[in-house]
């Protein structure tokens, strides 16, 4: 089934959101940067490869720092965007909401990434989950590591859980971000022991992929520094699969593509 009117509505919302508000920061020729000396200096051992560009080295730190926020405001984007498709939301387990895990649960977790880390074990949520999930009613508890997920969605039976990733993770993130599910995933069956919990990363393009919707998640993880030690290939959603996943049909990348480029031209036409 394709995208509701409403829900096409709202991804354009969010899309005019942060066109309205990178357009207004979008640097012009004439910008001069404050305090970049640094960046300058080491710049100009690129001055002869950037020649081609006809691009002056502050005009391009002025679009860099552009960028930067630009990705952010994808990111927030993303995530709002997954929220329309889902009925989902951003939920804060940490601080004063950080959640309990038995003590048996936190040594399994420590237990899993050793043995990640070490190649003892190949990556495996069935296994991983079948000794994080067998714990004793009267075992004690304590502290679970604090998690936010970015996308919360609670069914009558099942709790889904996703951590969006819309930049290249950090070499040897994979192992942090291990820990953490695996803890996520023993605090939400500690807190609904009666539903399934299914935690998922996901990352929303596969910038390795020839095409804007294609996504080769054999080669995707080649990518990811490390991930293959951490993460089996059904822990992680990526491109269309993941945007698929959100609404429940199919083409819903494609569509969310046509929603973008409809709302930029609607801009365009305004600007004018």
């Amino acid at each position: 089934m394709a995208l509701t009117q409403d829900q096409r509505n709202r991804i354009s919302e969010e899309i005019k959101k942060i066109l309205l508000s990178r357009i207004e920061s979008f640097p012009d020729l004439n910008t001069q940067i404050r305090n970049a000396p640094f960046h300058s200096a080491v710049l100009d051992c690129f001055k002869e490869k950037l020649k081609p560009l006809n691009i002056q080295i502050p005009y391009l730190i002025a679009i860099t720092s552009w960028l930067q926020g630009f990705n952010t405001s994808m990111g927030s984007g993303f995530e709002n965007i997954s929220h329309i498709l889902s009925g989902g939301y951003k939920r804060k387990f940490s601080g004063v909401f950080k959640q309990k895990v038995k003590m048996t649960q936190a040594s399994q977790i420590e237990n899993i990434i050793r043995d990640l880390k070490s190649g003892v074990q190949l990556p495996n949520s069935s296994r991983e989950e079948d000794l994080i999930f067998d714990y004793s009613k009267n075992d004690s508890e304590i502290d679970s590591l604090g998690f936010t997920v970015d996308c919360y969605i609670e069914h009558k039976n099942e709790i889904i859980a996703i951590e969006l990733k819309s930049v290249r993770p950090n070499s040897g993130e994979g192992r942090g971000e291990k820990q953490k599910i695996l803890y996520a995933k023993a605090a939400l069956k500690l807190l609904h022991p009666d539903k399934d919990v299914k935690y998922f990363l996901c990352f929303p393009f596969d910038p390795t992929s020839n095409t804007p919707v294609g996504y080769d998640k054999e080669r995707f993880f080649n990518y990811l520094i490390e991930f293959k030690k951490f993460f089996a290939p059904n822990e992680v959603l990526v491109a269309s699969e993941f945007w698929d996943f959100l609404s429940g049909s199919k083409n819903t990348m494609e569509e969310i593509l046509d929603i973008i480029k409809e709302t930029v031209d609607m801009v365009n036409h305004i600007k004018k």
